[in-house]
C-alpha cells in the first residue's frame, strides 16, 4: 500500500528542498565537470549557461512537487534559460546526459526522505526528457523550414539570373557540396513529391541538388561533388543526361528538360534559362524523349523567340560552315531543299552523288550534326535560315551600303 503524505509532511519536505537547492545545483555542476568531457571542454560562457539549465531544472522540480498539475509548463520552463545558440551546440543526447546526472545527484541527496519523493523525481525526470525531445524536435523543424525557404530563394535567384554577392554565402549555408559542373533539370511536380528520395538518389549518383518547387514546376540544380565525397564507384563520372534519366522517376508526368552543363554554380542561370525555354516548347516536338536536352529543342526555342537559341544555332552551325567552305553551305542548302535526296542535289549542283555524300560527311565533321537524320535536318535548316536572315540584315545595315544610297 503506497505511503500517504500528509500536508504538513509535504510542507516540511518542500521547505527542506528549497534550503538545499543551491547545494544541489553546485553538486550537479561538479558532477557534470567530472563525468561529462563535453561539458568540461565548453567555453566558460556556454558552460555557465548549461549550469543555469541544470539549476532551473532543480527549481522547476520543487515547483512541480508543490503542484504536480503544473507539469506541462513547469517542465518546459527549465529550457527557457537556454538561448537558441545553445540548442545548436548541445545535442539531444548531451541534454539527456545532463538530465540523468541532475537526477542522479538529486536522488542521492534526498535518499531516506521517503519513497514518494523518489517517485516524484522519477516522474518529473520523465516529463523533462519528453520536453527536451519536443524542444529539439521543434528546433529541428524550424531549421528545416528555414533551410527550405533559403533553398527556394537560391533556386529562384538562379532561375531569374538575379544573383548578388550574398548568393555564395546562402549556398554555403545550405551545405552545398557541389564543386564542379552544374546543370539544371526542369519538369513537373508529382502529386506526392518525395524530396528525400530525390536527394538520396542524387547522393548515390555522386551529385548534390538544390530543389525548387514552383507550383506545378519542379526544378533541380544538379552539381557534381568533389572526388572526396564519392562513394568509390564511377557514378560521379556519369554524364548529365544519364543522371537526369536516373532522377526522372522523381518527377511528375510530362516533359523533362535538361539544360546544358556549365562550369560552376555561379553560371547555373545560363543552364536554367535554356532548360526553362526548352520546357516551355517541349510539347512542340511530338516524339521528344524524356528527359530531353535543351539544345535538342533549339528549333522550337528559336521559333518561340528565344534569342539564346537563335544565337546558338548561328554560332554553332551557320558560321562554322560558312568559315570552312561556301561549298558546304551550298550543298547543305540544296540537300535540305530537295527533300534530302542525293540524286536531286547532285543534279542541281552538277556534281556526282558521291561528291554530295562526301560534302555531307564533311558537314558532320565540322559541326557535329548529321543532315541525313530527320530531326537533325530540322535543326540544320533552322540554323541556315537564321544565318541567312542575320547575314542579309547585316548587309543591309552596313555603313558602306547606307553611303551608296
Amino acid at each position: 500500500m503506497p505511503n500517504v503524505v500528509t500536508p504538513a509532511e509535504k510542507a516540511e519536505t518542500l521547505a527542506w528542498l528549497r534550503r538545499i537547492s543551491g547545494d544541489l545545483a553546485t553538486a550537479t555542476i561538479k558532477r557534470l565537470e567530472d563525468t561529462l568531457p563535453w561539458y568540461a571542454d565548453m567555453p566558460p560562457a556556454r558552460r555557465s549557461t548549461v549550469g543555469l539549465v541544470a539549476q532551473a531544472g532543480i527549481t522547476s522540480f520543487i515547483q512541480w512537487y508543490d503542484d504536480p498539475t503544473s507539469t506541462p509548463w513547469i517542465a518546459a520552463d527549465m529550457f527557457a534559460a537556454a538561448p537558441r545558440e545553445l540548442l545548436r551546440s548541445v545535442s539531444l543526447q548531451q541534454t539527456l546526459q545532463l538530465i540523468r546526472v541532475t537526477v542522479e545527484v538529486t536522488e542521492e541527496r534526498v535518499a531516506g526522505h521517503g519513497e514518494d519523493l523518489r517517485e516524484a523525481i522519477l516522474l518529473y525526470s520523465r516529463e523533462v526528457a519528453f520536453t527536451a525531445a519536443d524542444v529539439y524536435a521543434r528546433a529541428a523543424e524550424a531549421r528545416g523550414l528555414w533551410d527550405a525557404r533559403l533553398e527556394a530563394l537560391v533556386v529562384d535567384s538562379i532561375l531569374t539570373g538575379e544573383a548578388d554577392e550574398e548568393l555564395p554565402s546562402r549556398i554555403a549555408a545550405l551545405g552545398w557540396h557541389g564543386h564542379g559542373e552544374v546543370s539544371v533539370l526542369v519538369g513537373t511536380t508529382p502529386p506526392q513529391f518525395d524530396v528525400d528520395q530525390v536527394r538520396r538518389t542524387a547522393r548515390k549518383l555522386g551529385v548534390d541538388v538544390l530543389v525548387g518547387v514552383q507550383g506545378s514546376r519542379l526544378v533541380l540544380v544538379i552539381g557534381r561533388t568533389e572526388p572526396a565525397g564519392r562513394s568509390g564507384d564511377d557514378a560521379a563520372e556519369l554524364p548529365f543526361p544519364e543522371i537526369a534519366r536516373r532522377l526522372e522517376p522523381g518527377f511528375g508526368a510530362g516533359h523533362l528538360v535538361l539544360g546544358p552543363a556549365v562550369p560552376a554554380l555561379v553560371d547555373a542561370s545560363q543552364s536554367a534559362r535554356a532548360a526553362l525555354a526548352g520546357f516551355a516548347v517541349a510539347r512542340a516536338w511530338r516524339n521528344a524523349p524524356r528527359p530531353v536536352e535543351a539544345d535538342d529543342l533549339l528549333p522550337e526555342r528559336a521559333l518561340a523567340g528565344d534569342a539564346a537559341a537563335k544565337n546558338t544555332l548561328v554560332e554553332r552551325i551557320y558560321r562554322p560552315l560558312s568559315a570552312h567552305s561556301t561549298d558546304l553551305v551550298t550543298t547543305l542548302w540544296s540537300y535540305l531543299d530537295n527533300g534530302r535526296s542525293l540524286e536531286a542535289t547532285a543534279r542541281e549542283l552538277f556534281v556526282h552523288p558521291n561528291t554530295v555524300r562526301y560534302r555531307l560527311k564533311r558537314v558532320s565533321d565540322v559541326i557535329g550534326w548529321d543532315a541525313t537524320g530527320p530531326r537533325e535536318a530540322l535543326i540544320l535548316q533552322t540554323a541556315l535560315i537564321l544565318g541567312a536572315i542575320g547575314t542579309d540584315m547585316t548587309r543591309r545595315r552596313s555603313p558602306a551600303t547606307r553611303r551608296t544610297r
